[in-house]
């Protein structure tokens, strides 16, 4: 039986456990999940607690694989092309750290990656030849020129004598929050040979996958505890089977790894090795893994499926944001920039009324923009107990704000005041330098 869902405060007050006095416009860098997630959590940390060894040995592997039957519909692959990892920085450097990188290889990506997947990329040049090409980009921009700028790209590097061996990219931006064109991206990946490194953590639960095992990237890992209202840490790491082999040991390096060999090894129930592998790494807290059921059962039963939670958290983000904007005297990133699909999910990127230098505007210089961002965020959590994620881009600041299915009008009208007031603030020289 599916319940007619009652999006908004009323969702936010029955199913999840917001402190009273905490206002959510923030759910992309964390995500948050229903109480009846956390009993589900509960109770399997219960059956651990009682019987750690039979739990984890005899009864983890079957509830694992029960979470990747379950989810692997929604992505349109096979159940044996997805396992579960922590989060997708792991997912990023399992990927990278397994791949055998040689003189003149390189990995392009662009300025918008986010910071891990930068440094994890920086960590592995400082043992290895990898080098990498940083593609800018400055939004808003239209989804063809970013396809056109990957693929002028690799001809680049490649014209210069290198192997472009991997491409990484999203498929909705952290900062700011914007949906990429990944599927195009794929593609020009694959008409090039250039593996393709997709880095989803706002995809799953977020927008529609059903078409992932068609489009076909090489690598794929999304975070289920972000949109899906899972408990951290959970994600889901699609490879599809044409390049499992290429994984050679999980991070860390645990039992599931076997050496290479002329005999292959034998696994338990006829599971494949690259499934055996991520199966048991290391001692950890598996229960968010095995919440994706339930979570999937909740965004059905009580949200209406997925259509619905989408079509909502689209929509509250989109007018949340330019109610937001409305009321700071500003605007919304991409609102009317046609040729992208960038507002194309639930993130909605206000800027913020705080004036810097330019040829017709005097201001603040834009060397101060970082530290004015931190003051706005540090004040509103303790002035006004909520959390804003701010950024300084070349043409000022800007907030994102989520949209989620515990978010109605009035949480945007009431922060877009608060924004308000401390932008004042700053303007009135409150914020140190």
């Amino acid at each position: 039986m599916t319940i007619k869902p009652a999006f908004g405060r009323p969702m936010r007050t029955s199913q999840f456990s917001f402190a009273p006095t905490f206002t959510p416009v923030n759910h992309g860098s964390f995500g948050a999940y229903p109480r009846v997630i956390q009993e589900v959590q509960d109770n399997f940390q219960k059956q651990c607690h009682e019987r750690p060894d039979t739990f984890i040995v005899y009864s983890l592997p079957g509830l694992i694989d029960e979470s990747r039957a379950a989810i692997a519909p929604l992505l349109g692959v096979e159940t044996d092309e997805v396992v579960l990892v922590p989060n997708a920085t792991t997912g990023v450097n399992t990927v990278l750290r397994n791949l055998k990188w040689e003189k003149d290889d390189v990995v392009v990506f662009f300025s918008t990656i986010y910071d891990a997947c930068e440094k994890t990329l920086a960590s592995i040049q400082e043992h290895t030849p990898l080098e990498t090409v940083n593609i800018a980009l400055d939004y808003p921009v239209r989804d063809e020129e970013i396809v056109r700028r990957l693929g002028d790209t690799i001809k680049r590097v490649r014209d210069g004598g290198k192997n472009v061996r991997l491409a990484m990219f999203d498929t909705v931006l952290t900062m700011p929050g914007a949906r990429m064109p990944w599927e195009e991206l794929t593609q020009v990946c694959k008409e090039m040979g250039v593996l393709s490194l997709i880095d989803a953590a706002h995809a799953i639960g977020h927008i529609d996958l059903k078409h992932l095992g068609e489009v076909g990237p090489d690598f794929f890992v999304s975070n289920c505890h972000k949109w899906l209202y899972t408990p951290r840490a959970c994600a889901i790491f699609y490879i599809p089977f044409r390049n499992q082999h290429l994984i050679r040991t999980t991070i860390p390096t645990s039992h599931g790894y076997e050496p290479i060999s002329p005999t292959p090894p034998e696994t338990p129930d006829g599971k494949t090795p690259f499934v055996h592998m991520f199966e048991f790494v290391a001692t950890i807290d598996y229960s968010p893994y095995l919440c994706i059921p339930a979570a999937l059962s909740f965004r059905r039963r009580i949200c209406g499926g997925e259509e619905a939670i989408r079509t909502y958290c689209f929509d509250i983000a989109r007018a949340g944001g330019q109610r937001t904007a409305e009321i700071l005297g500003t605007e919304v990133m991409g609102a009317k920039f046609e040729g992208s699909r960038m507002t194309e999910c639930a993130f909605a990127n206000v800027k913020l009324p705080v004036r810097f230098e330019s040829a017709d505007e005097k201001g603040f210089q834009a060397k101060d923009g970082e530290r004015i961002g931190m003051w706005i965020n540090r004040r509103a959590v303790q002035d006004f107990d909520t959390y804003l994620q701010i950024k300084y881009q070349p043409d000022g600041l800007w907030v994102r704000l989520s949209g989620q299915i515990y978010l109605e009008m009035s949480d945007f009208e009431w922060v877009a005041c608060r924004l308000k007031e401390l932008c004042e603030r700053v303007e009135k020289g409150e914020a140190p330098f």
